[in-house]
């Protein structure tokens, strides 16, 4: 550790979060570095940091505080040090293994790439975890937003988002456009276009599983029933559609006594209702057409039936499954109409980074958008806990955009940390202030009735019903 990063010294009456044997040994009074974000990040930041000292002295009394540390990305960054994410910024997050940030600017179509993907790649934050509930009173144009409860673990380090990619026209471009017609596609009817831009998809089963792991894991922990693994594997078979595989690999490798799959519980099931259900017969049952697939592909699923019913007839079987964790998976742009028609249907997601980004934003719009949407990308041994909505660079400084993303991701934090009570009161907090109505314009636009208040205002509100007998009686 260094005693100063980006020329601000670490604050002296804060400690270092350690990290052993897996586990977070978080002191009283941890150092938290922030990057207060760009553009309307200025407004939220100042917001957020007091809402969030007030929670901690409100559970705590005074004999836990964080100790917040400055530091660096993106404009101000720019500003100051020339640099867009100085190498201090990186090694102050990789120091002190949690920090939260506000906003950052992405510019589309050259510069920079996105200082978030850099965060991510350069610490191997492999896990974007997206949490999307309902919380009553917010204006949404869903009938019943209160169906939706997920939460989005979308793989960060991969897929079109591993930014390897050249430019149309370039040699680069070129030299790999003669390579895969020449070499990859000879003797086939596919080919390129002529001077292509060119980017490549590269997915993993070691990434892929990492993910899916740390998805099955919070479920188990969180007392949550279902996880789903979306994919495009219909199309994309050997990246998106092995991401399925090799999810389904994972479950049953590592988590088997805990879990069941999709097909896993039909075979189970088909046999309870029919005792003496041949093999042939559920085979027929889980696959259909099969009948009229080939020899080889009747006696692969076969197979499976009998694979599962030799292995966990015992301790699944005879309804136990149904206490299980089910494992299930559903192709990407069915999914995205399903969370719209069927979302109670749903709990956990694990994804590629593309779809992930999708859905994540598809469904925070149905619950009031991404200013109430929490985000934070987790690595094993880090935590960086964001703003997931944009810059706004047109309101900043205007006191008046709604900073619960940043609060609810802080909330997220501090639950990560361990400090529940802070994250509970928190998030009570805010659902408290929005019920009276006293909301940013965002808000009070949708709302009949209410009181639009800046965003300095709504953080006050915020705090002033955590002194309510409700949260003082936590």
């Amino acid at each position: 550790m260094k005693s100063s990063y980006n020329g601000v010294p670490v604050p002296s009456h804060g400690k270092v979060i350690e990290y052993v044997g897996g586990e977070f040994q978080v002191p009283d009074h941890p150092i938290i570095p922030f990057i207060e974000g760009d553009g309307t990040g200025r407004d939220i930041w100042r917001a957020a940091q007091r809402v969030f000292d007030a929670a901690v002295e409100r559970i705590y009394g005074g004999k836990k505080k964080i100790a917040w540390l400055e530091v660096f990305g993106g404009e101000k960054a720019f500003n100051q040090f020339k640099d867009w994410l100085p190498q201090d910024t990186v090694d102050a997050i990789r120091d002190f293994r949690v920090s939260i940030k506000g906003p950052l600017t992405t510019p589309v179509g050259g510069g920079i790439r996105s200082l978030n993907v850099t965060l991510r790649q350069v610490l191997d934050l492999y896990a974007c975890v997206r949490p999307v509930r309902y919380i009553e009173g917010v204006p949404t144009p869903m009938r019943h937003p209160e169906l939706m409860n997920v939460v989005i673990f979308r793989e960060n380090t991969e897929d079109v988002y591993a930014g390897i990619e050249w430019k149309a026209g370039s040699a680069e471009a070129e030299k790999i456009a003669a390579f895969i017609n020449n070499e990859m596609l000879k003797g086939t009817k596919k080919r390129l276009p002529e001077f292509p831009g060119i980017g490549i998809k590269p997915m993993s089963a070691r990434n892929t599983k990492r993910l899916v792991r740390r998805a099955i894991q919070y479920a188990i922990d969180n007392r949550r029933t279902v996880v789903t693994l979306v994919h495009k594997g219909n199309i994309m078979k050997f990246t998106e559609g092995a991401f399925r595989d090799w999810g389904y690999e994972l479950a049953v490798e590592e988590f088997r006594p805990e879990v069941v799959t999709e097909r896993e519980s039909w075979i189970l099931g088909n046999v309870e209702q029919s005792p003496g259900l041949s093999v042939e017969r559920n085979a027929e049952m889980i696959e259909p057409g099969l009948e009229q697939a080939t020899g080889d592909f009747r006696r692969r699923v076969c197979d499976e039936v009998k694979k599962v019913l030799d292995s966990i007839s015992a301790t699944h079987g005879r309804g136990k499954w149904k206490s299980k964790i089910l494992i299930n998976d559903r192709i990407a742009d069915s999914v995205f109409q399903q969370v719209l028609t069927r979302a109670d249907e749903y709990q956990v997601f694990a994804t590629p980074n593309l779809n992930g980004d999708y859905i994540s934003d598809a469904c925070a719009a149905q619950v009031g958008g991404l200013g109430m949407a929490p985000g934070a990308n987790i690595g094993d041994g880090y935590g960086c806990f964001e703003a997931t909505h944009g810059t706004a660079p047109k309101y900043a400084d205007k006191d008046m955009v709604n900073p619960s993303s940043v609060l609810l991701s802080g909330a997220m934090m501090f639950e990560f940390m361990g400090w529940k009570e802070v994250a509970r009161l928190i998030e009570e907090s805010i659902e408290r202030t929005i019920k009276q109505k006293r909301v940013t314009y965002d808000l009070e636009r949708l709302m009949s009735d209410a009181t639009k208040v800046g965003t300095a205002e709504f953080a006050s509100s915020i705090i002033e019903n955590m002194q309510t007998p409700a949260a003082l009686s936590r």
